[in-house]
């Protein structure tokens, strides 16, 4: 009789047992499947796509190296320095290329006397002093440069002001326009029908003029020059270093900062819901409580593998990105190089919160 009690006790035990975690199953998986489907609904329901991105100047980062080898005597420019187009921010050692200059300049002028010697009329005439204007305008420009360098090493020490700088830069401009205008001017005369063929003299100073103008070339690649109006990202370059022609010496990191824009990458189940003109809202961790807005300018028509980290789970090795560019709005304070997210809104969504990093779907 004992031993009948105690089983049914069991029995009775265990069914009890089991209809309560039946029951509180059932209750966490009803609430549990609930809270897990909300950010994907939200997230679906409001954005047409995610990504993430990294911040850049208006038109890129410039990096920029030596054209040539050699080493840096000169350093005219820092990090975050405001320079035009044109500025010299980096000389390499270049006196060789001086000597090789004078002995050039010796050579046309010995050439330029023999010629004289030779006399032409009519449209040999008029080439000859076509070829004499170009030749005198590339030496002008030559020394408008020399001029507008020497101007800028015064500023950096003090020694002049900014006023200089901006006459000499003038001259330079100047100079190239006259050179463009009589090279014009050359290519009209050796068009015209019937121009004879140049002399012996006239070939021998043609040789000499190009040996200084290729001089003088080799001398404008020891300078590196700002390849536009913008901002100093970083100078890399230091006094007494070697510089080397090779895009992983880069002596420069220049961008202009008037404006920004944000390289995205979305994934290709996403590419086809990112169109020109859409609207943007960017993320920024720095920025927790700020949202940027931007427009989508450009979509490459090729899909790449990601180059930007990602944050949260690592995506899957075989996941293909196409590279979107978003220009940013205003004058974002976002960093140059800083990663943030992107979110994609659907047609005609009006501007709202972006997602927190927690509750964005990849």
């Amino acid at each position: 009789m004992h031993k009948i009690d105690s089983s049914v006790s069991t029995i009775a035990t265990a069914a009890v047992l089991a209809i309560a975690l039946g029951y509180a199953v059932t209750n966490y998986e009803g609430r549990g499947a609930a809270h897990a489907e909300t950010p994907v609904v939200t997230a679906t329901a409001q954005w047409a796509a995610s990504a993430t991105g990294r911040v850049e100047p208006k038109d890129g980062e410039v990096r920029i190296a030596a054209q040539v080898p050699g080493r840096i005597t000169e350093v005219l420019a820092k990090t975050n320095d405001q320079v035009k187009e044109g500025d010299l921010l980096v000389r390499l050692d270049d006196q060789e290329i001086y000597v090789k200059i004078a002995a050039a300049l010796a050579e046309v002028s010995v050439r330029e006397r023999e010629r004289e010697e030779e006399k032409v009329t009519g449209l040999a005439l008029e080439r000859r002093r076509a070829e004499d204007a170009v030749a005198s305008a590339e030496r002008a420009l030559f020394a408008a440069r020399e001029s507008f360098d020497k101007a800028m090493r015064a500023v950096k020490f003090e020694s002049a002001g900014a006023d200089t700088l901006e006459a000499e830069r003038t001259k330079v401009k100047d100079a190239l326009d006259k050179v463009n205008a009589e090279r014009t001017a050359l290519i009209d005369a050796n068009a015209k029908i019937g121009m004879p063929l140049s002399q012996r003299l006239e070939s021998s100073l043609a040789t000499a003029r190009a040996e200084l103008a290729s001089a003088e070339i080799a001398l404008e690649r020891t300078r590196v020059r700002a390849p536009g109006n913008g901002t100093i990202l970083n100078m890399v370059g230091k006094v007494g270093e070697t510089a080397v022609p090779s895009p992983e010496s880069v002596l420069v990191v220049f961008g202009d900062l008037t404006a920004l824009r944000l390289r995205a990458e979305v994934e290709e189940r996403d590419a086809a819901k990112v169109r020109i003109g859409q609207g943007v809202v960017v993320k920024a961790d720095a920025f927790p409580d700020q949202t940027f807005e931007g427009t989508v300018t450009s979509i490459s028509q090729s899909l790449g593998t990601p180059r930007i980290a990602t944050r949260g789970p690592r995506r899957p090795n075989d996941v293909e990105v196409v590279e979107v560019m978003v220009a940013l709005d205003g004058n974002p304070p976002l960093f140059t190089g800083m990663r943030v997210d992107a979110f994609f809104k659907l047609d005609g969504a009006a501007s709202a919160t972006a997602p927190t990093t927690a509750s964005k779907t990849n």
